[in-house]
């Protein structure tokens, strides 16, 4: 029989449960090096009691950095068995975690299929849920009815839950002095905004944040707190509403902690380049080392269509300063549902943005198979070079789309190719160009 509640308890405890031995073997970490960290807070292994087929990750900015795809229903694209098809996709690319954001029909089984299926990271934003749930207009719902879904999502074994809990009545007085050129662009913090507004109440994931912690304890979810005020362009980024919110946030930090409940805190955002790696620093120190997990930030906002490049960018330089779990976006960001195709093309440009700042980080490991490609390339031998390829499938297909004359070319230099030369010059052999 366990003695622990949480993941956290029983690091605290000094028990090595079977999730963080699988992480600290992915990790190539010892469980004695992996246990002070998840006892402290600073890695998080999101594995819901209820959620019995999940494959273990740990998320933390000194592991691997990792990958979340939001997928879901809408009102314009309804086909579950799509999305299903889109998350099992997702997974067999790379994925270490899937939100599901769904926000239209009967979200309930949905949810218990990814759970007793995927073996990814599963989470939710339990304030979208509601007004679907309960199918009423927002400003009718209670505070005990957001309770009762976060209650739900974890009896069905979600791993993580997205809770806006860092605005409060004080952010609509800061939203409306402060003039933000795009005031707040989270789908749920604009939701418990509005809620706040037309009934005058508190926020109800702050004001109830005890009883959230108690229900997250029984069931092991990790709280992923929202950033409800991330700037949405650049002109808002690193502004007071941001701040301000990010300070909250690691005061609720602390106060999971105190009940054992694991944390990761959500960031930016778009955001400029220069900006990125001290909110990073920012979010370490503010939040006590607690994960950062980031959308993008995009670093420019003129790209739609272009975005899983933009947020690839932003996204290899925030985690190579600390943050530790990236949120893929698509070409379709800003502009439609991603279908198979962008969703794809959004988790390749987040896996060599969380592979790029692995590099840079010293993470155990990571550089393994940059070495082994190069010695590949070095000998042309194409075979390894797939198998070290982030997306092998493409890397083949161009290359017979375009077979060159001689095997140990390329067509775009021929004869000319500089390792071929090289080879052979250091071998003493003689060098045919024509």
């Amino acid at each position: 029989m366990n003695t622990y509640s949480t993941q956290m308890e029983a690091a605290r405890k000094g028990i090595v449960t079977k999730e963080l031995e699988s992480v600290a073997k992915k990790e190539l970490m010892t469980t004695q090096e992996l246990l002070p960290l998840v006892a402290s807070g600073k890695v998080v292994i999101c594995a819901n009691k209820n959620h019995k087929c999940i494959d273990p990750q740990g998320v933390g900015s000194m592991l691997k950095t990792k990958i979340n795809v939001n997928l879901g229903v809408s009102r314009d694209c309804k086909d579950y068995d799509v999305e299903m098809k889109k998350v099992m996709e997702a997974v067999e690319l790379g994925a270490h975690s899937i939100m599901d954001l769904s926000s239209h029909g009967d979200t309930i089984p949905f949810r218990r299929k990814l759970t007793s299926q995927c073996p990814a990271m599963i989470g939710t934003v339990p304030v979208y849920d509601s007004v679907i749930h309960y199918q009423r207009d927002l400003h009718t719902l209670t505070a005990k009815d957001f309770l009762d879904v976060v209650r739900l999502h974890a009896q069905d074994g979600v791993d993580f839950v997205t809770l806006h809990c860092g605005i409060t009545r004080k952010t609509i007085d800061q939203i409306k002095n402060h003039k933000r050129k795009m005031n707040i662009v989270s789908r749920g913090g604009s939701l418990v905004f509005a809620w706040m507004c037309m009934t005058g109440n508190e926020n109800p994931f702050y004001e109830y944040y005890d009883e959230i912690l108690d229900i997250c304890r029984e069931y092991d979810v990790t709280i992923s707190l929202g950033d409800a005020c991330r700037p949405g362009c650049l002109a808002d980024a690193s502004d007071v509403c941001q701040m301000d919110e990010l300070v909250r946030l690691g005061e609720l930090t602390k106060r999971a902690w105190e009940k054992d409940v694991s944390v990761i805190v959500e960031g930016p955002g778009h955001m400029p380049i220069d900006q990125i790696e001290a909110n990073m620093k920012i979010q370490q120190t503010i939040c006590s080392g607690a994960p950062f997990y980031v959308l993008g930030p995009l670093v420019t906002d003129i790209a739609p269509g272009y975005d899983h490049i933009t947020s690839a960018i932003g996204g290899a330089i925030a985690a190579s300063a600390g943050a530790s779990f990236l949120c893929y976006v698509t070409p379709a960001e800003h502009l439609a549902l991603p279908n198979i195709d962008d969703v794809k093309q959004g988790i390749i440009a987040s896996k060599i943005a969380a592979h790029s700042a692995d590099i840079a980080k010293g993470v155990r490991g990571a550089r393994e198979l940059d070495d082994k490609m190069a010695d590949a390339r070095k000998s042309f031998d194409w075979e390894t070079q797939w198998e070290c390829s982030i997306d092998p499938e493409t890397a083949k297909s161009i290359r017979n789309d375009r077979k060159p004359e001689f095997e140990d070319s390329c067509s775009m230099c021929g004869k000319f190719c500089a390792i071929r030369s090289i080879n052979k010059a250091l071998a003493g052999e003689f060098i045919d160009i024509l």
